[in-house]
């Protein structure tokens, strides 16, 4: 790389902190180290153009788990572990709202619903069975019920009677939130560089040398907040996961607000103005949506829009505007991990799909790793 000495000199010589992935956890864990260490020169690397995984491409759901996501998770987990993670992503989610402000990230507190299509039977029957369990473990947290049921007034097809609501889901614009997150950062003389991969790291006595597709250098800290893609050179044990989205052109009187979950959380869409975003349907394909290539499947979008024209906006001319994918970061816990993989890297990963809710804490977690 052509490097001038200026350049070398403010950007790459004496790096306290350098931080890889420039989403909603990179750009958190530097905010809470420029806090913790005003002096510190903190440089955050990003290899895509925008935050490249699922930061800038995520459906904007402030929520943290439907009745079917929480009764599944408690057969994979315990009901402790369930509870403390549904309070990290409320903690996280309201860290967030702390940290930017409602309205700079256009915060909507319309509330969440799930609904089941009429042959999902089972499913239907065992939420509102347990949907009083549900709200009395989760009373100590939110000191009310969660969730009840309610008749269905968005005019939806092919579902059963009830829905269940839960008054503390919002929604956000996620454009405006990673800008608002982005501007704070450049406010704070964070360093952020796009378009950069790091391709290895070499730990040295009291430094580490981050090796980019064509230059080094030395930095006190390496901290890696790249969630999806982070097996790549961390080797935790995180697997990608594509979600698929589409969103509508603006629809003439839509009467739907609030955030929706079909399936367990594989399937979800919101409003946002007077439009409809839809997105999901990895299910469908576990083993072609573990990947982290960008894209669209024939097999997935065919399934949104059957559930688009013929559920969520039966006997509706609609057409669709624009379509992409982001790819988040799973693994056989829902837990995060934040943890310190040697004496000086450290790595905060594996937000499970819950990015928006539990990226600002896992940020400030990944930052308050380092003494």
């Amino acid at each position: 790389m052509n490097l001038s000495y200026w350049e070398r000199k403010n950007w790459f010589t004496n790096i306290d902190f350098t931080i890889v992935g420039s989403g909603i956890v990179g750009l958190h864990a530097a905010l809470q180290l420029s806090e913790r260490f005003p002096k510190s020169k903190i440089l955050v690397l990003e290899k895509g153009m925008l935050p490249q995984g699922a930061s800038t491409k995520n459906a904007g759901f402030a929520c943290f788990g439907s009745v079917s996501e929480i009764i599944d998770d408690l057969k994979f987990h315990s009901e402790e572990e369930v509870v403390q993670l549904i309070k990290k992503r409320w903690e996280g989610l309201q860290l967030l709202r702390r940290n930017l402000g409602d309205e700079a990230i256009d915060y909507k507190p319309y509330g969440g619903y799930e609904l089941f299509l009429k042959d999902d039977d089972a499913s239907y029957s065992e939420c509102l069975s347990r949907m009083s369990f549900i709200n009395e473990i989760l009373k100590p947290l939110f000191k009310a019920d969660v969730f009840c049921k309610e008749i269905d007034r968005f005019n939806f097809k092919g579902i059963h009677e009830y829905l269940i609501f839960n008054p503390f889901e919002a929604q956000i614009d996620t454009g405006n939130m990673m800008q608002t997150l982005l501007n704070k950062a450049i406010a704070n003389d964070i360093l952020i560089l796009n378009q950069q991969t790091v391709t290895a790291f070499n730990e040295k006595n009291d430094e580490v040398e981050v090796v980019l597709t064509d230059f080094c250098f030395k930095t006190k800290k390496l901290l890696f907040a790249t969630n999806g893609f982070a097996n790549q050179l961390t080797k935790a044990e995180v697997t990608p996961a594509r979600a698929q989205v589409l969103i509508t052109e603006p629809i003439p009187n839509l009467d739907i607000k609030g955030t929706f979950h079909i399936d367990k959380g594989y399937f979800y869409f919101r409003n946002f103005e007077d439009r409809i975003l839809f997105g999901g349907g990895r299910n469908l394909d576990f083993k072609g949506e573990t990947t982290t290539e960008f894209g669209q499947t024939e097999i997935i979008q065919n399934r949104l829009e059957q559930l688009l024209k013929e559920v969520i906006l039966p006997n509706q001319e609609v057409k669709i505007e624009h379509r992409w994918s982001g790819i988040m970061g799973l693994g056989s816990s829902k837990n995060p991990i934040v943890s310190q993989l040697s004496e000086h890297v450290y790595c905060g990963v594996r937000l499970g799909g819950m990015g928006v809710a539990i990226g600002s804490i896992v940020g400030k977690e990944l930052a308050e790793l380092i003494k």
